[in-house]
């Protein structure tokens, strides 16, 4: 599995919470050339039987083509998975060599690695290192990140933030919600707070800030526990596949997500005040999987996403975020995984569970970071087909034969979302990873809800008839004509799933139906008007959408009445 390099200055953090530290002394540091070696052994998160930790190695002497350093364990630490260099373990001695990629360790160069593990009792640092055979300089103390001032204290996260807490309903959609015919009936549903370009943080022409969010969640919390949800999605080159949702920052703009987006929300998440909050961060949706399935040499490549796959910038930026993000106690963070019509395909489906992987071990970020993944962020696939399965045979052909199917190993969220997180438990990611499931336009009612199976006279009959799902094609995403309100936000629904949420406020667009001026950076896509007739990536079908739509965000009346007409479970 290809991983990125996790390249780490001396003075940044991993991540807050770590109940253990070595810091060992940095290359200019007085008596640092008197060794041949230094290295930085941080335990970051820990729990009642696992830990994550990460180790810096800086060489002090010769240069070196590829090493090794070894340890032993006190206690009954057993290391159970690593990335960024090949972790072993015989009894209490560890080993750790390098990786292919990272085997050239300089005079005074660095090489970073972290691994998951198990314990019972204590779980010291190891009071000696060896690299290559060569006993290295250890000191311990020292505060997580002396730069860093906004890095809060330890604390101790829920296996899922949703268990016995309420979620944070957002007044702005709720009013908007209650003031449309019937919009009474979910308006006091909670929904996500979207904070899709810098200006979000401090509140747009005269809306509420991230603080203001931040403060009325304590309100609605009282004496209980409350979740607020945030999207952070403001990438360099957003979207390089939908020019619907564009967003401000060029491609090249990296570091200007990190100085003036990513580290001022940080700042307030961070804030003492707002301790008591559980804060689901749901991380830059629509971002990786493009960089698996919209490359060259992919039919349904872009160039804007060749363009970002180049210069890295997705991965950098969504590492940076989880980095950050994750350093704050009461922080879970979600990655965007897309959706099974996206990503359930042989070819896609490993490849995106590799890219997260990448992007969960860049800029710093450690898979300890990733509380878990949410799919089907603002997209219409239903979440359980019940009128056919992938393993049905109709007149001599598999259910993945149907042109509706084709070829896919997953027909709905659900299955792929437990499938998914499978995958991701099974490449390093920790095993109570949980996965959110987007329902807020999924719910495909109405009176041409199917309640059966389609007619056996061949696959596609089969399958057409029996799918809740009536979009044209899989590959349509813009404001979906006969969309309906899903299932409603609920803890603990499944196995595997710490919640389905409202992550997509009903009634917002998703695009404009036509080219409309805008000063949010927000293009216009063909996929949004409903004359077109696709591309390679809807296999060249008609678009599906709604007429006379607004631009990505902006409150569309029309669409919020097709999803409470079309809303399953219907809506009393």
């Amino acid at each position: 599995m290809s991983r990125t390099r996790t390249a780490l200055l001396a003075a940044m953090a991993l991540v807050a919470g770590a109940t253990g530290t070595a810091i060992a002394a940095v290359p200019g540091d007085a008596g640092a050339a008197a060794v041949p070696c230094t290295v930085d052994y941080k335990v970051q998160n820990q729990w009642d039987t696992g830990f994550t930790a990460s180790v810096t190695i800086t060489n002090n002497s010769a240069a070196k083509s590829s090493w090794s350093l070894k340890w032993s364990y006190a206690g009954n630490q057993k290391v159970t998975s690593g990335w960024n260099a090949k972790v072993s373990q015989s009894g209490a001695n560890v080993t750790a060599a390098n990786e292919s990629y990272n085997g050239t360790l300089a005079t005074g160069g660095s090489a970073s690695f972290g691994f998951q593990g198990t314990y019972s009792g204590s779980n010291a640092v190891p009071a000696t290192f060896t690299l290559d055979g060569v006993t290295c300089n250890v000191d311990s103390g020292g505060p997580t990140d002396p730069t860093d001032p906004t890095d809060p204290p330890a604390g101790n996260r829920v296996n899922n933030p949703y268990t016995g807490a309420k979620v944070y309903v957002n007044p702005e959609w709720s009013e908007k919600a209650a003031a449309e015919a019937g919009g009474s009936r979910i308006a006091n549903q909670p929904t996500g707070v979207w904070l899709d370009r810098t200006a979000a943080i401090n509140g747009v022409n005269g809306g509420m800030s991230l603080r203001d969010h931040l403060d009325e969640a304590l309100r609605q919390k009282g004496s209980g526990e409350l979740v607020i949800q945030l999207v952070i999605y403001n990438l360099p080159g957003r979207d390089c596949a939908a020019l619907a949702s564009n967003g401000e920052l060029g491609p090249t703009e990296i570091d200007k997500y990190k100085t003036q987006y990513i580290d001022p929300i940080k700042a307030i998440l961070g804030d003492a005040k707002y301790a008591s909050l559980r804060i689901v961060t749901t991380v830059e949706i629509d971002s990786l999987p493009n960089l698996v399935t919209n490359v060259t040499p992919r039919a349904t490549a872009t160039p804007n996403c060749d363009v970002m796959k180049a210069n890295g910038n997705y991965v950098k930026g969504v590492g940076y975020a989880l980095n950050k993000l994750g350093d704050v106690p009461n922080v879970y963070n979600y990655v965007d995984a897309g959706h099974h019509g996206w990503l359930g395909w042989d070819d896609n489906f490993g490849a995106s569970a590799d890219m997260f992987k990448q992007a969960a071990t860049a800029e710093g970020a450690t898979v300890a970071d990733v509380h878990g993944f949410i799919a089907n962020t603002a997209n219409y696939s239903a979440l359980k087909e019940d009128n056919f399965s992938i393993s049905d045979n109709v007149a001599g052909k598999s259910v993945r034969e149907s042109k509706w199917v084709d070829w896919n190993r997953y027909t709905d969220e659900l299955s792929y979302a437990q499938a998914l997180r499978n995958q991701l438990v099974s490449i390093g990611f920790d095993s109570g990873i949980g996965m959110l499931i987007d329902t807020s336009r999924n719910g495909w009612g109405g009176a041409n809800r199917p309640t059966g199976p389609g007619a056996t006279t061949n696959v596609d009959t089969y399958v057409d008839g029996g799918r809740y799902d009536r979009r044209i094609h899989l590959g349509n995403w813009c404001n979906q004509s006969g969309a309906g309100l899903g299932e409603r936000p609920q803890a603990s629904p499944a196995a595997g799933i710490d919640a389905y949420v409202w992550m997509k406020p009903p009634g917002e667009s998703d695009g404009s139906s036509k080219a409309i001026d805008n000063d949010e950076g927000k293009g216009f896509d063909r996929m949004c008007d409903p004359t077109y007739t696709g591309n390679p990536r809807n296999n060249n079908h008609m678009s599906g959408a709604l007429p006379d739509a607004p631009v990505s965000g902006h409150w569309f009346s029309a669409q919020f009445q097709e999803l409470m007409k079309n809303a399953y479970p219907p809506l009393s």
